[in-house]
């Protein structure tokens, strides 16, 4: 299938690894001039060269922006003042017990997770509109519906997440322009990776049988019953950037593995 993202231009934040650059690289394959985000210029050179490898014919550059500093976002602004598509994709996360997390770290959460899109997406909607043609894409995760008890700040941004994408698309009415937001489910990257093989190794157990049990306890109401792959979770994001969606706005599209046991 054509998504019809040819002369596209995208910027897809937090894009050095993980689901980031799994959309980065499935927006450049689908034809898309790729902007690639990480904190270091060492990271995105690394993930440029990966793609440019299986795809040597991809537009890519990259801008390196912390997005817990202003300063840094507005460089990448004036860098990058226009786009088609914008994916705020760039976030933390960090299991903590409730009574012990800081101020400080509910406002540095909010801070990445939540006011990147939004100083982003007021960069952009407006210039988006002007063409009458722009997807704005938000990913935020299950988290959002089914709140983790072991890091309850990391799901408020990823609820707040979900507000913010709905108000933006009620702006968009009469428009070509879209705003949607994805909720990934347990997806293997390199955190979730890192996650289990020390969970393996602290067990003293194989790798696909702390993962079974993973689900077995910790997500029990997973139809998948296993990690999503990157790639899975960047196949419908790609398609909610392209032309191709056009009558999908102001939604929240879920990519769980079933994880949200809702039928809405």
């Amino acid at each position: 299938m054509d998504l019809q993202l040819t002369g596209k231009t995208a910027l897809v934040t937090g894009s050095t690894a993980g689901i980031g650059l799994a959309i980065a690289r499935t927006l450049a394959r689908e034809g898309a001039e790729v902007v690639l985000n990480g904190r270091t210029k060492e990271r995105i050179d690394a993930a440029v060269q990966e793609i440019s490898a299986e795809l040597p014919d991809a537009r890519l550059r990259g801008v390196a922006a912390d997005f817990g500093k202003g300063e840094e976002i507005r460089r990448l602004l004036e860098e990058v003042p226009e786009v088609d598509i914008l994916v705020n994709n760039v976030g933390i996360f960090e299991p903590q017990r409730f009574e012990d997390i800081p101020d400080e770290a509910w406002f540095r959460f909010f801070e990445v997770n939540v006011m990147s899109g939004v100083r982003l997406s007021r960069h952009y909607l407006p210039k988006m509109l002007a063409a009458n043609w722009g997807r704005i894409l938000f990913v935020s995760s299950e988290s959002a519906i089914f709140i983790p008890t072991e890091m309850i700040h990391y799901g408020t941004t990823k609820t707040a997440q979900l507000a913010v994408s709905r108000g933006m698309a009620e702006l968009t009415r009469g428009t070509a322009v879209t705003v949607n937001t994805i909720l990934p489910g347990p997806t293997f990257s390199e955190g979730s990776a890192e996650f289990i093989q020390g969970m393996a190794d602290l067990q003293k157990a194989p790798v696909e049988e702390v993962e079974r049990d993973f689900f077995r306890y910790a997500r029990p109401t997973s139809i998948l019953q296993r990690f999503a792959t990157t790639q899975e979770v960047a196949n419908l994001a790609v398609y909610l950037a392209s032309p191709l969606a056009s009558a999908t706005n102001g939604a929240a599209v879920r990519v769980d593995g079933g994880v949200v046991k809702s039928i809405i």
